[in-house]
This record gives structure tokens, C-alpha cells and sequence, in this order.
């Protein structure tokens, strides 16, 4: 290059971004050489200081607005669920709940917290979310009740990616409509919005739940609990909210789909008939609770009768539960077959058409099947108490399951 002087040379760096193109332009410049060769380091520098638009929680995917307008879309739903106790409203930074105000003489505090597992899956694919808040509430109650327990109040936690305002309050319809059922309040809950960790339309939720009982009737007795002693089966209203998994995987073996007609009841989708909410118990047991007419509970849940029942016996008995002893009902049967899932597997994970199953002195039977009846309960007689011998000292075994 001969120069008497000046600027003689302009070099230009192309890229996507202005970063990039100012770092091809000086790597450019760094390959002339000349005698006097002189170049500025500052140019174009100042378009990378250009001011950006400020982000907002809203950008990211979170948006308070929609979380303070289901707030004000489930105040009334929650108020419904008041009882002895409660007088504060949601959203504050607690609930509060006034043990005094029970009549509790010497509580003991029992809670219990649960999710509903892989039944929401079909509430994801079906857009029913009302149902999965009843069974959330079950989950939590009725394991409260076997302890001899009343519920006194719920929170509830509902996670998504996204926040669906109708979904959300749907959901929570259906957890004031379970926890109506229980006599227990709604006092306060969490709803998570987490964008980018749940995929479009789905949530996860989870409950907890406390309840008290006085302390000379929490159960089990399992000192009371003897050879001879009767079992009383609830009725379930249908699969609950354990099994799911399996459920799940038979339905998609068979060829079906969730909004296919139903083949074990008529005018219902699978989607519709599986989403049946789990049964509430707790108002029908809590009078034989107080009269002290059960010796333990057992709710079926996970593991059905063989790992359920043996959580409420004493290492002197087994139990031994008799199929033949009520019908199974439609949707097991249909189960089994369309999976062709071993009588042995399902006793071990459904609860087979009995969601609460209760130890029961001989002479109080009678007394016991008559007032769940009064309480709209069907309830059967399904088994016995035994004496154990080493091998079987605690366990639960179900016979005559070839009748289903």
C-alpha cells in the first residue's frame, strides 16, 4: 500500500448479529500491514450499548393477573366449605383454623397428604378436571378416618406450565365439592405456575388434610383385635384413584381411546366412566367411631387387601377375605379380562369393589351393617379374623378369588 496519509481503507465484517459482525470486521483489519498503518478501536461499539426493552414475569410465562383473577373466581366456591373453625378468607399468607372452636376435649392431631397419581392423565386428555378434586380430597380423609380421625380442614397445591383459569377453577370446584362431603374446610392452597416444566394442558396436583379425634378413640385397637372378629366391606364407586398405571395400559391394549364408548356401562365414554371420583367415607363412619363400635380400618388404596389390610393387624392374626362374598364389580371385571390380569395381581392392586374394609366384633355386626345403611352405604360381610401361626402372623389373604 502506498499512502501519502488519510483514512485509504474501509473493511467490513458481515454476520446475523452486530457482535458478530464487528468481530469479523477488526479480525479483517488486523490482517493489514503497512508502514504508519494506524486504526481506531472504538467504531460501531456504541450500537452494542443500545438500551433493550425490560422483560416482565409475564414474558417469562407467569402471568398474575390470570392467578388473581381465579383467586376472585374461587372465593365463593371455597366459602361453601366453612365449618366450626374457619372464618378466614383465601389468599392470605395462612390458613387458620381454631381447634377450640370443635369441642375437642384432648385431640390428638392426625394429617394425611396424597396425590391422585396417573388417573390425572385422563383428566389431561379428556379436559373433566372437577372429578380429580373430589378425589383429591378422598385420598386425604379417608385415610384420616381409619386413624378414628374427623377431617377439620384441606390445602390444597395445583402445579402446571401454564395457567388455565377455567381448568383451575374446575379443579377446585371439585376439591370444595370433596371436602363438603367430609365436613371438612378448604382454608388455603398454592397454584404454581413453572413454565417450561409441565407440557400444554397438564398439571400436577397434591393434597393435605388434618383432622383430629379425641385421644381414647384413635384407632387401631389393635389390642382389641381378636380371632373371630368380623371384616365389613364398603362398597367402592369404582376404581378410585390407585392403579392407574395398569388402567391406563389395558385401555390402550384393548384399542381403545378415552372418549371410546365405554364396554362395561352404558351411556358413558371410558374417559367419563373412569374419572368416577373415589367414595367419601367419613360421614358414615364417624358415628361407629364414637360409639366405638370399630376396632380398625382399613382404606384400599395401593396394594389393595394384601398390603392394606395388614397395616391395622397385630402380629397374633391374619385376615382372610372371602371373594365370593359380594360381586365384583363391571370395570374390574372388564380389567382383568381385556389385561388378563391374575386374580392374585388384582387384589394386590385395586381395591376389587371395596374401598374401606373394618374389623368388627361379632355381636356389633348387625348394628354396624344397619347404621351404614342408614348412612347410604352398601356394605357386605367379607371375611374373618384368625389366629396366625408364624407363617401367616399379620397378613391378609383373599380366597376364592376364581369367582371373579
Amino acid at each position: 500500500v502506498v499512502t501519502a496519509g488519510g483514512r485509504v481503507l474501509a473493511v467490513t465484517g458481515v454476520s446475523d448479529t452486530v457482535q458478530g459482525a464487528l468481530d469479523r470486521a477488526y479480525a479483517g483489519v488486523a490482517t493489514v500491514s503497512f508502514d504508519g498503518a494506524f486504526h481506531r478501536t472504538d467504531i460501531g461499539f456504541r450500537a452494542l450499548n443500545q438500551p433493550r426493552e425490560g422483560l416482565s414475569y409475564a414474558d417469562a410465562g407467569v402471568d398474575i393477573d390470570a392467578g388473581n383473577r381465579l383467586v376472585d373466581l374461587i372465593k365463593p366456591i371455597v366459602k361453601a366449605t366453612r365449618r366450626a373453625g374457619t372464618d378466614s378468607d383465601i389468599g392470605g399468607f395462612g390458613g387458620v383454623f381454631d381447634l377450640k372452636a370443635t369441642g375437642y376435649k384432648d385431640p390428638v392431631l392426625v394429617s394425611a397428604t396424597d396425590g391422585v397419581g396417573t388417573k390425572l392423565k385422563i383428566a389431561h386428555e379428556t379436559r373433566v378436571h372437577d372429578t380429580v378434586g373430589v378425589d383429591l380430597v378422598a385420598m386425604q380423609v379417608n385415610d384420616i378416618i381409619v386413624q378414628g380421625a374427623e377431617p377439620l380442614f384441606f390445602l390444597d397445591y395445583y402445579a402446571c406450565g401454564h395457567l388455565d383459569v377455567e381448568a383451575t377453577r374446575d379443579f377446585v370446584r371439585g376439591v370444595a365439592d370433596g371436602c363438603v362431603q367430609a365436613g371438612c374446610a378448604l382454608i388455603g392452597g398454592e397454584t404454581a405456575e413453572m413454565p417450561g416444566l409441565y407440557a400444554a394442558g397438564e398439571y400436577d396436583v397434591a393434597g393435605f388434610a388434618v383432622g383430629a379425634v379425641e385421644r381414647s378413640e384413635i384407632l387401631p385397637r389393635m389390642d382389641d383385635i381378636d380371632s373371630g372378629d368380623v371384616l365389613v366391606g364398603l362398597a367402592s364407586s369404582g376404581i378410585h384413584s390407585n392403579g392407574f398405571s395398569l388402567v391406563r395400559k389395558v385401555v390402550e391394549r384393548a384399542g381403545l381411546s378415552f372418549d371410546s364408548v365405554c364396554p362395561w356401562t352404558d351411556g358413558q365414554t371410558v374417559g367419563q366412566a373412569l374419572l368416577t371420583p373415589t367414595r367419601i367415607y367419613v360421614k358414615p363412619l364417624l358415628p361407629l367411631v364414637r360409639r366405638r363400635l370399630v376396632k380398625a380400618m382399613a382404606h384400599i388404596t395401593g396394594g389393595g387387601f394384601t398390603d392394606n389390610v395388614p397395616r391395622v393387624l397385630p402380629k397374633n392374626v391374619c385376615a382372610e377375605i372371602d371373594a365370593q362374598s359380594w360381586e365384583l364389580p363391571p370395570v374390574f371385571r372388564w380389567v382383568k379380562r381385556a389385561g388378563n390380569i391374575a386374580a392374585d395381581e388384582m387384589a394386590r392392586t385395586f381395591n376389587c369393589g371395596i374401598g374401606m374394609v373394618l374389623v368388627v366384633a361379632p355381636g356389633d355386626v348387625d348394628d354396624v351393617l344397619t347404621t351404614l345403611a342408614e348412612g347410604g352405604e352398601q356394605a357386605y360381610v367379607i371375611g374373618r379374623i384368625n389366629a396366625a401361626n408364624e407363617a401367616n402372623q399379620g397378613t391378609a389373604t383373599t380366597i376364592n378369588t376364581d369367582a371373579w
